[in-house]
């Protein structure tokens, strides 16, 4: 395992081990770096993995998301109903394509879009749903399906967080008509940058697939491994979003520890529930039957004025564990409050209450497989001993 950190506990380090080192050098050696045989192995390996007939390996999870909206036809004039608590690509993809985020708020004890919320939010000029799986918690799948179904929506799931979840017993990848996952460098499986785009439709694939080079008929690799001259014919005016081989030699040694890193995730985060329990942390919904969380965050809610605790506002609990070494995130701004939104559509506090509340009280504390017992041991004591635990 190799990590890097300038703080005593790094917030997400990622775990890089000796085989994806050697399978990055025998990239280097092999003269193909671009989008090759590794891109269309880690492909094939991902759609095996979550169970999906097709996988596209991109640049980002936002260039997924993207691509999914265009092949799924939403352009100008249309709507796409989507969550405010989520980070800025989910709602910039939107208008990428000429078409208008609109905001649904959020279930308040697990932080993902609610269903009815999401009902009432879908217009005549409605064409996608856009959910988010906070934090690798799924959202409530089945609910939204309902919705997507009565109106007649493409479904569209940013699983930027969710690569290990299940909803209703199924993988997440297999219960959208597109899913979005992402290989940045703190996610689950990251390449350093990346991201894959699961989908039922054949059609659907090759039109992503074409649109992330350029929109041209045959890429590098083909061309280089077909007989005669290296000809191609450019067919739509695409976009520069190809994952390289370089990311797909980490990320197909990344795949195969998902289950190692997984189990690791886990302990650590039982092992805060257990160290948290009594804190004034305002607790989150219990999974329902048929669903795995993919713990890729470990969110509190931090609640001010409990009886018998000290009142520490989520600014200052994360500055003090900050002045210990003790790195943390917040997860997220509400969306709509930003600068850019806000003057935009003219969003004020108020409109979505649920995602702002839950946006005031959040913080990310570490959590990785990287992370050490003693790191883990760090951040329990430090937050105990800043409530007087």
């Amino acid at each position: 395992m190799i990590t890097t950190a300038t703080t005593a506990v790094p917030f997400s380090p990622p775990d890089i081990g000796a085989d994806e080192i050697a399978e990055v050098i025998a990239t280097l050696e092999s003269g193909w770096l671009s989008t090759g045989p590794r891109v269309r192995r880690f492909e094939a390996a991902f759609a095996a993995y979550v169970g999906a007939p097709h996988a596209v390996a991109l640049n980002s999870c936002t260039a997924g998301l993207h691509l999914a909206l265009l092949a799924a036809g939403v352009g100008p004039g249309d709507q796409v109903v989507t969550s405010p608590l989520t980070f800025c690509a989910t709602a910039n993809v939107i208008l990428h394509t000429g078409a208008t985020p609109v905001f649904a708020d959020v279930d308040p004890e697990t932080g993902n879009l609610d269903p009815d919320a999401a009902a009432a939010a879908v217009t005549p000029w409605t064409r996608a749903l856009m959910p988010v799986h906070y934090a690798g918690r799924p959202a409530d799948v089945p609910g939204l399906t309902a919705v997507a179904r009565a109106h007649r929506l493409v479904t569209v799931e940013d699983a930027a967080h969710c690569l290990e979840g299940v909803a209703g017993g199924r993988k997440i990848g297999t219960t959208a008509d597109f899913t979005a996952f992402s290989f940045y460098a703190t996610k689950n499986l990251t390449t350093g940058e990346g991201g894959m785009l699961t989908t039922a439709s054949a059609e659907a694939a090759e039109r992503v697939r074409v649109a992330s080079n350029h929109g041209i008929s045959r890429n590098a690799w083909t061309r280089d491994q077909a007989a005669g001259a290296p000809r191609y014919d450019v067919v739509a005016a695409g976009f520069k979003y190809n994952m390289t081989d370089l990311q797909a030699a980490i990320g197909l040694h990344q795949l195969a520890a998902v289950d190692r890193h997984a189990e690791r995730r886990r302990a650590i985060c039982a092992r805060y529930d257990e160290a948290f329990d009594g804190l004034p942390f305002a607790p989150w919904a219990p999974l329902p039957d048929g669903a795995v969380h993919a713990r890729h965050l470990y969110v509190v809610r931090v609640r001010e004025g409990v009886p018998g605790h000290a009142g520490l506002p989520r600014e200052t609990l994360a500055a003090a564990l900050a002045a210990r070494g003790i790195a943390t995130s917040v997860h997220f701004p509400a969306l709509h409050l930003t600068r850019f939104y806000a003057d935009r559509f003219g969003f004020t506090r108020g409109r979505f209450p649920h995602a702002e509340r839950l946006a005031d009280e959040v913080l990310s504390l570490p959590l990785s497989p990287a992370l050490t017992d003693a790191h883990v041991d760090q951040v329990i004591d430090a937050v105990r001993d800043l409530y007087g635990a």
